[in-house]
C-alpha cells in the first residue's frame, strides 16, 4: 500500500484530486464545470464577476480571474475560504461516484497537493506548507469510510 500520494496536475495519475479536474458540479441548480471554477467565484459577492468566472474556459482562466479582480474580494474570505473548500470538494466527490471510490482506493495514504506555487492549500513544492486540500481530502474520506461502514451494520 502506498504511504503518501502526490498531486497536483489534473493529468497525473492521481490527478482527480486537483480542483482543476475535470468533475462538473451542480450548485444549487447552477452548472459549474470544475470546483476551481466554483471556489474562485465564491470570492465575490457580485454576481457579475461569479458568473464571468463560471462562464471560464478553463479552470486556470477562472483562477486568473479571481487574480484580475482581487480587489473586489469579499471582505470575510479569510475566515471562510476553508469552509468553502471543504464543501465543494465534498459535492465534487458526492456527485461523482467514481470519484469516491477512487478516493476509497487511496487508503490511508496521506495525501499532498505538491504544489511549488502554494503553501497554504498545498506543500509548497518543499513539504512545509500547511496543505489544507490534502487534509480536506483526507478528511472526506475518512467520513465516507465511517458513513460506508455505518451503512453496512
Amino acid at each position: 500500500m502506498v504511504d503518501h500520494i502526490f498531486f497536483y496536475e489534473p493529468d497525473d495519475p492521481y490527478g482527480f484530486l486537483s480542483n482543476f479536474s475535470h468533475a462538473p458540479v451542480n450548485i444549487s441548480s447552477q452548472f459549474w464545470p470544475t470546483s476551481e471554477h466554483y471556489y474562485q467565484a465564491q470570492k465575490f459577492l457580485n454576481a457579475q464577476l461569479q458568473r464571468q468566472i463560471q462562464c471560464a474556459s478553463t479552470p486556470g482562466e477562472a483562477f486568473a480571474l479571481s487574480r484580475k479582480y482581487e480587489h473586489f474580494v469579499r471582505s470575510d474570505w479569510e475566515n471562510i475560504k476553508l469552509a468553502v473548500m471543504a464543501f465543494i470538494v465534498r459535492e465534487k466527490f458526492l456527485q461523482h461516484p467514481l470519484l469516491v471510490h477512487q478516493l476509497m482506493r487511496t487508503g490511508s495514504a496521506c495525501l499532498t497537493e505538491h504544489s511549488h506555487k502554494d503553501a497554504f492549500w498545498g506543500d509548497g513544492g518543499d513539504g512545509k506548507g500547511d496543505n489544507h486540500l490534502g487534509e480536506i481530502l483526507m478528511n472526506l474520506r475518512a467520513e465516507l469510510r465511517h458513513d460506508l461502514v455505518k451503512s453496512t451494520r
